[in-house]
């Protein structure tokens, strides 16, 4: 959540910035919500005391034998008022609460303007893209034909937008998982975690998914229970309520995640580019906020690491404004060279999320004083393994027909150096 203290200050500033992201922030209606909790803080105060002084009144009255009817009356009514100004006032706070968790982030001063990916910009890129002057065999044709990509079973077992591996795939798949693992614990110095494929809703809310994004997340019909959309829900919350000793902490996790792409009917039917269920390892950081900048640099330098070994040409994209994540205040995306569509997709998103995160979750450190203060929070994808899969099936595609499997890889598939055999 975004600092009452700057939305109560500031509110002004609060809704330029979230401007930048095409959010509307209704001023009048913030400011009016919180005049209407100060008076109600103040009407409490003035009958608190009222009560307190009809009370010494009331045990005057009694010591002197008098019955203090009217002071008795009058204590009755200040107490009915006292209920229902609280009442209004828990309201107004809950309102309030609701309405500051309905915000998103604001962007850091520099992130580009703009309303969507077109207004993206392209820091850098790495590699050099296949371009092709007719149609490309995609990744559905290159596993299909190789027979370790099984559309119509992943459609039989669960329905549309989910594949069966098989074979070669489903190796490369799992050495694809190991190999990032290792790279981020023994070379990036991240904290392998195996956690939780289920979250309790409070989880979801410390991170940004909900309430915002609920119709997007698979819920357990019987129990209080949601499918985590990615592993950025437990690692991040695994030091809610604490206040961490140390910092920087670095986490990473494979896990398989859940999404029911809800807004993308009709977007990226064919094949595994936007699956239901997919794999990913995750890298979170919880760092000091001076440490933040440069943390999200390096984290999004581990996620490159990653495509650079595996031979995959791509891009870094510094998001506008208005294409940010929800939680967000920087975010870099990590876009992969795809043949088959002759462009570049998203394989990572890497984000600072400054105290955004950590307000909702109390994540906490103490400063130099002993004071505990917000942590800042950042995550992102190292990688999405599926569309990893995809990448290396059309990228390293060869003339014969074959799939050549990265050096880096090959020691995880047992020296294997092709997947298929040369066409005849």
């Amino acid at each position: 959540m975004l600092d009452p203290n700057l939305l109560r200050g500031q509110p002004e500033e609060v809704a330029k910035g979230l401007a930048r992201r095409g959010f509307f922030l209704d001023v009048d209606a913030l400011v009016a919500l919180d005049q209407r909790r100060k008076t109600l803080q103040i009407d409490i105060e003035g009958l608190r005391n009222e009560r307190n002084r009809l009370s010494k009144a009331i045990g005057l009255a009694r010591r002197e034998g008098r019955d203090g009817a009217a002071e008795q009356e009058r204590a009755t009514q200040v107490s009915q008022e006292l209920a229902a100004r609280e009442g209004d006032l828990a309201s107004a706070l809950a309102a309030w609460e609701e309405l500051s968790r309905s915000l998103p982030n604001i962007p850091q001063p520099d992130v580009p303007d703009g309303k969507d990916e077109q207004d993206n910009v392209c820091l850098r890129h790495w590699g050099e893209p296949a371009r092709a002057a007719g149609p490309v065999e995609d990744h559905v044709d290159v596993g299909t034909r190789l027979g370790i990509l099984d559309f119509a079973a992943g459609s039989k077992l669960a329905g549309a937008r989910f594949v069966v591996l098989r074979g070669d795939a489903a190796r490369l798949e799992r050495a694809l998982i190991q190999f990032m693992l290792d790279l981020h614990t023994r070379e990036h110095g991240y904290e392998e975690v195996a956690p939780p494929y289920l979250a309790n809703a409070q989880s979801l809310l410390g991170t940004g998914q909900l309430p915002k994004f609920e119709e997007d997340l698979f819920a357990l019909r019987d129990d209080p229970y949601y499918l985590i959309p990615t592993a950025e829900v437990p690692l991040t919350n695994l030091l809610r309520e604490e206040i961490v000793d140390v910092l920087p902490q670095r986490f990473c996790a494979y896990t398989p995640c859940f999404r029911r792409e809800a807004g993308s009917a009709g977007r990226d039917t064919r094949g595994m580019i936007r699956q239901h269920q997919f794999d990913k390892v995750e890298l979170v950081q919880i760092v000091r906020p001076e440490d933040s900048a440069a943390a999200l640099e390096a984290l999004t330098a581990h996620a490159e690491e990653v495509l650079r070994r595996l031979e995959l040409p791509y891009r870094v994209m510094f998001l506008c404004a208005g294409d940010m994540g929800f939680a967000a205040a920087r975010t870099y995306d990590l876009e992969v060279w795809l043949p088959s569509q002759q462009c570049y997709r998203e394989i990572s998103s890497c984000s600072n999320f400054e105290s955004f995160q950590a307000r909702r979750l109390q994540l906490r450190y103490r400063d130099a004083e002993g004071k505990p203060q917000l942590a800042h929070t950042l995550n992102g994808s190292a990688l999405a393994v599926g569309r990893t899969l995809v990448a290396l099936l059309e990228n390293h595609l060869q003339p014969d027909g074959r799939v050549r499997i990265p050096a880096v890889l090959q020691p995880y598939l047992g020296g294997q150096e092709y997947l298929g055999t040369v066409s005849e």
